[in-house]
């Protein structure tokens, strides 16, 4: 049956309760109505046209691209690791990337225990003393990278993560990540999966969701966080510094929480971080969800990390050359493998989730 267009005129020569004639007046006041409609929602995305892509750079290691056209924000993940290697803003026609970042993925992989940027941090966070953790009366020793005497930084942080979904909607970009682990040669014999869900959101928001599931037959030890460098244009010193957080963990001389929590309130409030050395683990408080603002004062550049769902701790970190401060999202703390602080045991089939958010902004 032929639609009419909105441009046709609606003729009937019957009274519209006459059901008679095979076209009655009914069925064209709906067939006039739906052209409308379909003219409106035209016009509509002529004006307004879908703010959002994605693009996937093809390669051994894809890259995923999501733009917000109308904020003009953009981010850039590897699928090598599921690293955040760019989280850019544009006004006046220059580009701020908050994101310390990689060259190219191949550059990641040469470079990635370097420091560590962007590095999904799993199943266990910052470091194990000296690699050793016992779980269910059986010792275990990790066989990966090693700091010193120290195994830090999970297992994942070079895996090769798949494309499981993308797309767009109305109100973002999104791409979800995932990688299966099983490879007990590195010392943890368990089986998980685990799934990473980019979302570029309006007004330069970035959510990050990671679910973790055991996907073996027995309990597992999991510990989940992320590992990024921020930098705003300007060495730390000068970064604007607030942390939603009055207490740290105490640390002996190899980094490793002693049990023990310490008053900190020094950046309780918005203050200029000069030389401040960081290598500490915050508690955050509850609320705001707000975790933690860096902004450069002098361009009014502005990056704020929340913590949405399952990281209490947040690790600072700044590294010898100052050119950006690691900010990061955590389970729980470090050597909890051990020391069981904020220590998830993950039963089998049994979904963990992890959320966060920044927030880009910059003054037009």
């Amino acid at each position: 049956m032929a639609r009419l267009r909105a441009s046709q005129p609606v003729i009937s020569h019957k009274h519209p309760c006459d059901f008679s004639h095979p076209r009655s007046s009914i069925f064209l006041y709906t067939d006039y109505f739906y052209g409308v409609v379909i003219n409106l929602l035209t016009l509509t995305a002529k004006i307004y046209p879908m703010a959002f892509s994605v693009l996937v750079q093809d390669g051994i290691f894809p890259i995923i691209h999501l733009k917000d056209e109308q904020y003009n924000c953009s981010a850039e993940v590897y699928s090598f690791g599921a690293l955040l290697n760019a989280f850019t803003i544009t006004r006046a026609g220059t580009s701020h990337n908050v994101i310390d970042g990689f060259a190219t993925p191949q550059d990641a992989v040469e470079g990635i225990t370097a420091g560590f940027k962007s590095a999904k941090l799993s199943p266990f966070v910052c470091r194990v003393t000296k690699g050793q953790y016992s779980f269910n009366n059986q010792a275990y020793s990790i066989k990966k990278f090693y700091l010193g005497d120290e195994a830090i930084h999970g297992l994942l942080y070079d895996a090769p993560f798949s494309i499981l979904d993308k797309g767009t909607n109305s109100k973002g970009a999104f791409v979800t990540l995932g990688y299966e682990y099983h490879n007990a040669a590195e010392g943890f014999p368990f089986q998980y999966k685990t799934q990473i869900t980019y979302t570029l959101k309006e007004h330069g928001v970035l959510s990050m969701e990671t679910v973790v599931t055991n996907t073996g037959d027995a309990d597992m030890p999991l510990c989940d966080g992320w590992h990024p460098y921020f930098n705003l244009g300007c060495t730390v010193n000068d970064l604007l510094v607030q942390i939603n957080a009055t207490q740290v963990l105490e640390f002996n001389d190899s980094l490793v929480p002693t049990g023990k929590t310490v008053e900190n309130i020094a950046f309780a409030t918005p203050k200029h971080l000069g030389d401040t050395f960081f290598d500490n683990c915050f508690i955050v408080n509850e609320e705001p969800k707000t975790a933690c603002t860096l902004t450069n004062t002098t361009s009014g550049l502005r990056v704020t990390i929340e913590a949405m769902a399952g990281y209490p701790y947040l690790q600072v970190y700044t590294p010898p050359h100052r050119k950006s401060i690691a900010v990061e999202n955590l389970s729980g703390a470090p050597n909890a493998f051990n020391n069981a602080i904020g220590l998830i045991i993950a039963k089998p089939s049994e979904p963990h989730i992890f959320a966060n958010d920044y927030t880009v902004y910059l003054p037009a």
